[in-house]
């Protein structure tokens, strides 16, 4: 029989048990971040091959947005203020991963003295780089590039997109309707 709310400890167990029982998602938050010149910035992880933005996972019950300010301290050293949300992207299960979300926050421009002191923090990246906006395609996966491209086009329309696996919709382009 199904406890009810007049039973506080019991309701909560109830509750707790359906929660026990659902569905857990990764979340992902990286930054977009640029320099005076509106270079990007891209970080070079030493636990996988190849470019990506800067950020990280989330740990259990962190918020996307707490995530990112803490991988962005960790990892550059870097205290951030996020301005806006860019892009959400699902991305489903693939390899040994289960599905995710990922999260993609416009966190400013830095300016020169920032941009010199920026160094790698931990033993997580192995290099930094401001790169052309025009050339950071080249040193990303498809998925990360996608989305790159997605927060670059969000960044400028001022309107956050919404990707499946590294794909919009048309319905979600900036400016559509």
């Amino acid at each position: 029989m199904r406890p009810t709310p007049d039973d506080p400890d019991a309701w909560y167990a109830y509750l707790a048990e359906g929660n026990r029982t659902q569905a857990r998602k990764r979340v992902a938050a990286d930054a977009l971040i640029h320099n005076r010149a509106g270079h990007v910035l891209l970080v070079r992880p030493t636990y996988k091959p190849g470019w990506d933005l800067p950020g990280g996972m989330a740990e259990a019950n962190e918020a996307p947005e707490a995530a990112l300010i803490r991988e962005l301290r960790e990892e550059l050293g870097l205290n951030a203020a996020l301005r806006q949300l860019l892009v959400v992207d699902w991305v489903p299960p693939h390899g040994p991963w289960d599905d995710q979300i990922a999260f993609i926050f416009d966190a400013g421009t830095l300016d020169d003295a920032q941009v010199t002191a920026l160094r790698p923090h931990d033993n997580e990246l192995a290099e930094i780089a401001f790169v052309p906006i025009d050339k950071a395609p080249a040193l990303l996966s498809s998925r990360i590039r996608n989305r790159l491209d997605a927060a670059v086009q969000a960044y400028e329309a001022g309107c956050p997109m919404y990707l499946h696996d590294g794909h919009m919709n048309l319905s979600t382009r900036p400016g559509t309707t």
